[in-house]
């Protein structure tokens, strides 16, 4: 039995992305900005938009504690060809500082999933530096594993790091 005064899990609200949060979007993709993770260089200004003609507010989900946006997944298709349109990819996923370790990341990824399957999608992809031991853990507890590697595709840092893809399937 709980301890009467022990707080409750409290879950991020998890909804589509809209216009109005583009600022928001902008300073958490900034925030948090990091090698771990990152194939680009740290932005500076004059920031690009977060929203652009490839990825709109349609293709992302936002997390939120108390109206406030604390994270978000971006979730597209890999390619515009019809042979693959059964395949949804992730192309982005950011949890703030602050919100770390309390299941945003895990929530956002299974409600991309959910979104996917939605879709009509029969997997999800994504790739995931190989150095990024936090995230590819996450993955694979969510039930994505290891289906290549192009070592050395990167040179981030001074050090060459893989690219590894990961995928699951989104059927029973």
């Amino acid at each position: 039995m709980p301890e009467p005064h022990m707080p409750s899990v409290v879950r991020p609200v998890i909804r589509p992305a809209t216009t109005e949060d583009e600022k928001d979007l902008a300073e958490l993709d900034r925030e948090t900005w990091s090698p771990l993770h990152a194939v680009q260089s740290k932005p500076e200004p004059p920031y690009s938009p977060f929203f652009d003609d490839r990825h709109g507010p349609e293709d992302i989900l936002v997390a939120e504690f108390d109206g406030r946006v604390v994270g978000y997944i971006r979730l597209v298709a890999p390619t515009p060809l019809a042979s693959n349109a059964h395949v949804q990819q992730i192309q982005g996923l950011a949890v703030a500082e602050q919100a770390r370790g309390r299941g945003v990341a895990r929530a956002l990824l299974r409600a991309a999933c959910d979104r996917a399957r939605r879709l009509g999608a029969l997997r999800i992809t994504l790739r995931v530096l190989g150095h990024n031991a936090p995230a590819r853990a996450l993955y694979a507890a969510e039930g994505f594993v290891v289906e290549g590697v192009l070592p050395g595709e990167f040179f981030l840092q001074g050090e060459y790091v893989d690219d590894v893809f990961m995928g699951r399937s989104l059927t029973p």
